[in-house]
């Protein structure tokens, strides 16, 4: 009996409170809705003002934030003094930029009417005109982040695109069409990674990461050009090879470097050019693409 009475004592309380706090605007007892309230919003860790900031947006609105256009457009192209000469400087490399751009385009163009030798000249322009334009925006003073952006797009075009156009247009008849297309597109692939990874990463003094793309057309141009007399098949798995050594992480050496080797063997690949040209080459490219692991493991063991 008591504890029945204590419980009806208990009921008629809650019902009191709860009509007070509908006359009053609110009591004590009116607390747990509140409580309960946010109970799914609580739940999954957010408040009702996180809710909202998360809302999303239509694509159509503007930015609810000003835009300041002034700020935006006072970033130069040319850092540092901007005086006519620099920027005769400045027009200058990038117009070897450009060219190098241009000539990219024009191997594509022979490569697809059948002029397969001379579209490889063009790409052996190409690398002459990319490595002219970054020393001399390294001599006159001007490198920019605008110089160092158009350099990449341009090798994008000239030695991503153009180099493996023209390989599958060399290869045409002597292999098939889809191996010869996996081959160059691989090319394509892997020249794209190594641009976006060398513009985002550290550099090295003293050695590439991976084989340069600016490399890679040089030997695919050279290949085409002297025409090496191998079967369609061994080019095939040579352009493969070649363009997976361009995302490896194998350390090869930078000009600046082979430079200041001992002269005789600077004089071995001459005499070899005079003998045979072809074999020569082949033996370099080969002896390049040796180095990167042997240098790897050299690393690994002194570490």
């Amino acid at each position: 009996m008591r504890r029945s009475s204590t419980l009806a004592r208990q009921v008629l309380l809650v019902r009191v409170g709860r009509r007070d706090g509908d006359l009053h605007g609110g009591s004590d007892l009116s607390m747990p809705e509140h409580r309960y309230a946010d109970r799914p919003r609580r739940r999954n860790g957010l408040t009702r003002a996180e809710v909202a900031s998360i809302v999303p947006v239509s694509p159509a609105l503007g930015p609810t934030t000003p835009v300041d256009d002034d700020a935006a457009m006072s970033i130069p192209l040319l850092p540092g003094e901007r005086t006519v000469a620099r920027r005769l400087k400045f027009a200058v490399v990038n117009a070897c930029t450009l060219s190098s751009l241009m000539l990219g385009m024009l191997a594509i163009f022979l490569a697809m009417q059948g002029e397969v030798r001379v579209a490889a000249l063009f790409l052996i322009a190409c690398v002459i005109f990319d490595g002219l334009d970054g020393a001399l925006a390294r001599k006159f003073g001007v490198a920019s982040p605008f110089g160092a952006q158009m350099d990449s797009l341009a090798d994008m075009c000239s030695f991503g695109l153009a180099a493996p156009v023209v390989v599958y247009a060399s290869l045409a008849g002597s292999v098939s069409t889809p191996a010869a297309a996996v081959a160059c597109a691989l090319v394509a692939a892997c020249a794209a990674i190594r641009l976006a990874r060398f513009n985002v990463s550290p550099k090295d003094g003293r050695f590439f990461c991976g084989v340069p793309t600016t490399m890679a057309a040089a030997v695919l141009a050279l290949t085409v050009a002297i025409g090496l007399p191998v079967p369609g098949i061994v080019l095939v798995a040579g352009v493969a090879l070649l363009a997976f050594a361009m995302v490896s992480s194998f350390p090869y050496a930078k000009l600046a470097r082979l430079v200041k080797l001992p002269p005789w063997l600077w004089l071995a690949p001459v005499i070899g050019a005079l003998i045979d040209i072809r074999l020569t080459f082949a033996l370099i490219v080969v002896g390049y693409l040796v180095s990167g692991p042997v240098l790897w493991l050299r690393q690994r063991r002194t570490a």
